[in-house]
């Protein structure tokens, strides 16, 4: 009701579930689709799913009960451009609508510091990733060496151990 008396905006369907939603959007293509995460059949996060990936330019904003920033994260990964808070008010929800029509994001700031602590908990440093060894040409190539450079000392580093007839090792 709140969307549709936008003058602005025109609501072209609405389902009862999500199986019905992504049937609607593919056949109707809209500019924005609003899903509730708890739909019956079909949930949010997987209507999500087809109606992003067969349709590009269709957006999805996601509306939900929980607060949890597993559901926000999974709903994003989804394709969602956003994800808003049920017990937002209604000038939450048509700045929500504007946003994700427009192509912007929009987290409900009830979530976002959820998302946030989510973020910090799950990236790493790629640097963390590197091996001892890629973590040494990567100082070298910051330190501006050549390729040529960085594989002489490279080579004179793995050669100065030899191993000898006995199976031991020397320099």
């Amino acid at each position: 009701m709140i969307l549709a008396a936008q003058r602005d905006l025109e609501v072209v369907g609405e389902a009862s579930n999500g199986r019905e939603a992504v049937a609607l959007a593919e056949r109707t293509r809209p500019d924005l689709v609003v899903v509730d995460i708890a739909m019956p059949e079909l949930n949010g996060i997987e209507a999500t799913r087809p109606i992003t990936q067969s349709q590009p330019n269709t957006r999805v904003l996601a509306l939900s009960m929980q607060k949890d920033a597993v559901y926000v994260r999974e709903t994003l990964r989804a394709g969602a451009k956003g994800y808003l808070l049920k017990d937002s008010s209604e000038q939450d929800l048509m700045a929500a609508v504007r946003a994700v029509a427009s192509g912007k994001g929009w987290l409900s700031p009830g979530v976002s510091d959820a998302v946030l602590k989510d973020y910090r908990r799950h990236v790493t440093d790629p640097v963390d990733l590197l091996s001892p060894r890629e973590r040494e040409v990567l100082q070298m190539i910051a330190e501006s060496r050549t390729n040529k450079e960085i594989a002489t000392t490279l080579t004179s580093a793995s050669t100065r151990w030899r191993r000898i007839g006995d199976g031991s090792w020397r320099n």
